[in-house]
């Protein structure tokens, strides 16, 4: 708990009207739970899974703060993509009107010199106005709440370094995540260390990763299991005494069944083809431009990524290839028994070129599109659309775009066309309509080529996700060892058609 002595000097301005603190709607139990057990607190976590309302409890630990004098302004940092979807969600639940601290720094300079109680930014503002943002924090008392902190996850980064140096100037420090695993274990050090500088998980990021780094050697040795699952049941004792967490199987939560579905699907020949030239001679002559180019793929992390591109469509490598790729037929099956259902879905690819293509594919759908090439206007258009028109049945998304942040509970089944290596990308895609305010069953498709690198990654995934799960304290050891598997470089290999262990590359860590 903060005490006076260490609290920040309180804020001089005085307000001749107060925003109105009330709350327009009541939280859930294991809301309120959530808010009392942070708000009182120097620094804490929120980690509840994805679609829990994570929104509501930070909103209330926000009115909280400002009702008790906690601190004179509160600042909201989001994803760039989120500032609309928070901006609607605030007038949704308060009273409040916040102001928005942007890429314009007149705007800019217009909010640090007001008396804002409460300041909605992103990532790349705060790293882009650090200067401006240690003075204005050395003369106010500033709550700061961090959504979506996975993306501070990477230490070495100049934006996570910018936070770092922000850090003890604010009154108080939450950070709110669903997958604060994102990837691999240590992902939650730096997320962590802006909380507390350090007190709890140490201050060397190395040799905190060296315990608990996911690595093929687990798969060869006990000693080197063992020791990685008691760095991360000593992970969650660390950090317990300062964080939440509540998962979609507790008995506070009452959510629709989700539905997790993996299909095999089969080879177009041609595609087979280009798939098995990068994988046993890792060339292949495609064209590109027009123009016919060899395509090397020796380094393994780039060669994976052309495997997983080559197994969802061979056009993303070669413009030539004109043929139907292998798993249009059975995602086609399943949008036609969704529409037949009169319901919508989400089609997720990792690639923009994939998201485009499949949208003209299923135009007949009112289709709509998602990507990061699109600009925040179109994307929010694309989302209004699928949210309120009846006709707009099929949405293609980016999980890079539009995996965080939305609720696109007007659908109830999501197809994940292709996969990356990223345990966030999906879990964070699939639960865009898994949460509180779904009602009807969600089914979750996985289309995965036979024979490809599409079966690794879906022992990868699992490998993340159990190990994610026993950090975070949703499973016990026993259930982890249960779960577990450490396969994933033997998998690999198999895939590959080598014979010796291939070296995991860093790339495919994220």
């Amino acid at each position: 708990m903060t005490s006076p002595a260490n609290a920040a000097p309180m804020s001089t301005f005085v307000l001749k009207r107060e925003p109105d603190l009330r709350a327009k709607f009541d939280a859930f139990q294991y809301q309120t739970e959530a808010v009392e057990a942070i708000r009182d607190r120097e620094y804490g976590a929120v980690f509840h899974e994805q679609g829990l309302g994570k929104t509501k409890i930070a909103l209330d630990i926000i009115r909280y703060w400002l009702e008790k004098r906690l601190v004179g302004t509160a600042l909201l940092v989001l994803k760039k993509g989120l500032v609309a979807n928070w901006r609607r969600e605030i007038k949704s639940h308060t009273y409040l009107s916040p102001l928005v601290l942007g890429a314009d720094r007149g705007q800019n300079f217009y909010v640090f010199n007001s008396p804002a109680r409460l300041i909605l930014t992103h990532y790349e503002a705060v790293r882009a106005e650090k200067k401006r943002l240690q003075l204005f924090l050395k003369t106010r008392t500033v709550g700061v709440i961090l959504d979506e902190a996975t993306k501070i996850k990477n230490p070495d980064s100049e934006l996570t370094k910018a936070f770092f140096t922000l850090a003890p100037l604010f009154a108080r420090r939450v950070i709110m995540t669903g997958t604060p695993i994102a990837n691999r274990p240590y992902d939650i050090w730096a997320q962590v260390y802006f909380l507390d500088q350090g007190h709890s998980l140490g201050e060397d990021f190395e040799a905190f990763k060296r315990d608990l780094d996911l690595d093929k050697v687990l798969g060869k040795s006990e000693g080197a299991r063992k020791r990685f699952e008691k760095a991360m049941l000593d992970v969650n004792r660390r950090i317990f005494h300062f964080s939440v967490r509540e998962n979609k199987q507790s008995k506070y939560i009452q959510l629709p069944e989700k539905v997790i579905r993996s299909i095999e699907t089969d080879w177009e020949p041609r595609q087979l083809d280009l798939y098995e030239q990068i994988r046993d001679d890792l060339k292949v002559v495609v064209i590109k431009e027009g123009i016919p180019s060899e395509d090397r793929a020796d380094d393994l992390l780039k060669r994976l990524l052309r495997l997983v591109q080559i197994a969802s469509n061979p056009a993303l490598v070669d413009e030539s290839y004109t043929g139907e790729p292998g798993k249009y037929p059975y995602l086609l099956d399943i949008v036609e028994e969704v529409m037949r259902k009169g319901e919508k879905c989400i089609i997720w690819t990792t690639f923009t070129e994939n998201a485009d293509w499949l949208a003209r594919q299923l135009k007949m759908h009112g289709t709509r599109t998602i990507h990061g090439k699109l600009s925040m206007e179109a994307r929010n258009a694309a989302v209004s659309a699928f949210l309120d028109d009846a006709d707009i049945r099929v949405l293609v998304a980016t999980p890079g775009a539009a995996k965080e942040g939305l609720t696109l509970t007007v659908a109830n089944h999501v197809i994940f066309y292709d996969r990356s290596f990223s345990l966030d990308d999906y879990l964070q895609a699939q639960d865009r309509i898994h949460r509180v305010s779904q009602t009807r069953t969600c089914y979750v498709y996985n289309l995965v080529m036979r024979d490809s690198v599409d079966e690794w990654i879906d022992v990868l995934l699992h490998a993340k996700r159990v190990a994610a799960q026993l950090v975070q304290g949703d499973i016990t050891h026993e259930a982890y060892q249960r779960e577990m598997t450490y396969s994933f470089g033997d998998v690999l290999r198999g895939i590959l058609k080598m014979k010796e262990e291939p070296l995991v590359a860093e790339g495919a860590r994220e």
